[in-house]
């Protein structure tokens, strides 16, 4: 009897050694899938984007859901921010009141929003949940966002970047001028030397 109760306890022990070692080779493929950016770096005033896009194995139906939330680097509270169902509903309180814009398109696996008039108190975590029955379960991704004025190196490469592109077609413009400018005068030195004169069809021209 001992023998036995040896024998099948190697035997519970080998297959559940085989399980885990299974489980841990084998690649668990989620019904519906969300990608969102790891990092986002915004500026105070500028119109930021917070991209989710997902794939789901089931069709796009009037049940899907999208669920945005947030939390502050400073506070453990997580606040709802955004909800969609067929219809889309920012929040209508707290500190992203009448900021968050839906920018997504829910046929193309787009869940994305957008924040107008960002500031530094903005930072945190955001999160984008995503639900279409009978596709619940997914990863959850996590967007950490982070808001700073913009700094006076910033400011000089973007006036920088303005005037090359303003400078370059303007010196390009000239440049060209000159040249016909020089050819027309090489022109008219190489005629008087070489005696040129103008017959009374061109002087009645002038």
């Amino acid at each position: 009897m001992l023998q036995r109760g040896a024998a099948g306890s190697r035997s519970c022990a080998l297959f559940s050694l085989l399980g885990a070692l299974f489980l841990q080779g084998a690649d668990i493929v989620l019904p519906l899938e969300i990608k969102t950016d790891t990092h986002v770096r915004g500026y105070v005033g500028e119109k930021i984007k917070l991209k989710c896009f997902f794939t789901s194995t089931s069709d796009v139906t009037d049940k899907l859901t999208i669920d945005w939330t947030y939390q502050s680097s400073n506070n453990r509270h997580v606040e709802s921010i955004f909800h969609y169902q067929s219809f889309t509903y920012p929040t209508t309180s707290g500190r992203f009141r009448d900021r968050i814009s839906w920018v997504g398109n829910v046929y193309k696996g787009d869940a994305s929003i957008s924040i107008s008039n960002p500031n530094t108190k903005d930072n945190g975590t955001f999160s984008c949940a995503v639900k279409n029955p009978p596709d619940v379960h997914h990863n959850i991704p996590f967007t950490e966002l982070i808001v700073t004025e913009r700094g006076f190196g910033t400011m000089l490469s973007s006036v920088a970047l303005l005037s090359i592109l303003v400078f370059i077609p303007s010196a390009v413009v000239v440049v060209l001028l000159l040249l016909r400018m020089m050819r027309k005068s090489a022109g008219l030195k190489k005629r008087n030397k070489s005696g040129y004169k103008k017959s009374s069809i061109e002087v009645s021209d002038e």
